[in-house]
């Protein structure tokens, strides 16, 4: 593997390793990294798009950005401050550049989170129904607002209802459309040798009529059969993360907030699952920003609780992530 930042070899992979264990919707890890002596280059993987889910690439922009945040701290644990350039100009495509910056040291918080990049996962069972402890509340709000988002708890029955009506407005309208059930099939299910998509363990139960919430069925009707006593929680606490602009620079820094927030809710003992579908419809994304109420845009929505834990999900090996150099670079 071609090496970056000054760091060996086998740094190099862990931290592009660690960069790739991001979630990414139907996780199709839909990025690439070009390595140079002086930098590290985010690029998106296009051929990973989902055009039906994701047709303005939003959320691939989003998992670009979650990974951004993951490589952050991994160079940081190995000695190289980072320093980001969201959609750096002179480099074509790229959405992020990161440099070394002068050295620092890494914060406790920080190398805290960075030991839970491989403990973070995607839990789509049902959780306890259990509060949510406020303490547990502050300080997420704190991580989403260190990374310049708003971490939006829906409280109120209204609210709730609401956002309730938007998510399944936007299921029903992915499953009632034949090139998003195509894409979701294409992504998960029987997933045996593959190193990314949703395999049927990782998919959760297949939701049911009588959930208050619609879950998405990830299994392609085969996803695991709920026991009697297997129902998600009657209350579970449902979070919007928002920014105050948005835009492709600020959907990259939107999955840098959203990772700082997934990543501490993994330190906190937390499992989080996302109930993504109202972001990916454009009108129930409309109508959700009006839910707001604030002017800010919605990036994401999570299902945050006290969960089992859950087996991991596929990845690409580290060397399967890099693009080849570019022409003309210097051996």
């Amino acid at each position: 593997m071609r090496t970056a930042l000054g760091l060996s070899e086998s740094a190099t992979r862990r931290v592009v390793a660690a960069a790739g264990q991001a979630p990414s919707l139907f996780n199709t890890q839909p990025w690439r990294f070009r390595l140079a002596p002086d930098r590290i280059e985010i690029h998106p993987d296009r051929g990973r798009r989902l055009i039906a889910h994701d047709p303005d690439d939003r959320e691939l922009r989003i998992a670009c950005g979650a990974a951004l945040f993951n490589l952050r701290l991994a160079l940081h644990a190995h000695g190289v401050t980072p320093v980001v350039t969201i959609q750096p100009g002179e480099t074509p495509d790229a959405l992020a550049v990161i440099r070394p910056g002068p050295v620092t040291v890494q914060s406790r918080d920080d190398a805290a989170l960075y030991a839970m990049i491989e403990r973070r996962r995607t839990n789509r069972q049902p959780f306890l129904d259990a509060p949510m402890p406020e303490a547990y509340r502050r300080v997420l709000t704190y991580a989403a607002a260190v990374e310049g988002a708003d971490f939006r708890t829906m409280v109120t029955p209204a609210e709730r209802f609401e956002l309730r009506c938007l998510v399944a407005a936007a299921d029903q309208r992915q499953r009632d459309d034949v090139v998003c059930r195509a894409e979701l099939e294409a992504w998960a299910g029987d997933r045996h040798g593959h190193p990314d998509g949703v395999p049927l363990a990782a998919a959760g139960p297949r939701p049911e009529s009588h959930d208050l919430w619609a879950y998405r069925d990830l299994g392609n009707g085969y996803a695991h059969v709920r026991p009697p006593d297997g129902d998600f929680e009657a209350e579970p606490f449902v979070v919007v993360l928002s920014t105050w602009m948005d835009g492709p620079a600020c959907q990259v820094e939107a999955g840098q907030a959203l990772q700082r927030v997934l990543l501490t809710a993994t330190a906190l003992g937390l499992s989080a699952s996302f109930l993504s579908q109202p972001i990916e419809v454009a009108e129930q994304r409309r109508r959700l920003r009006r839910l707001l109420g604030d002017g800010r845009y919605p990036q994401a929505v999570l299902r945050l609780g006290f969960g089992a834990p859950v087996a991991k999900t596929p990845r690409r090996d580290a060397t399967d992530l890099l693009l080849p150099e570019p022409v003309g670079a210097a051996p």
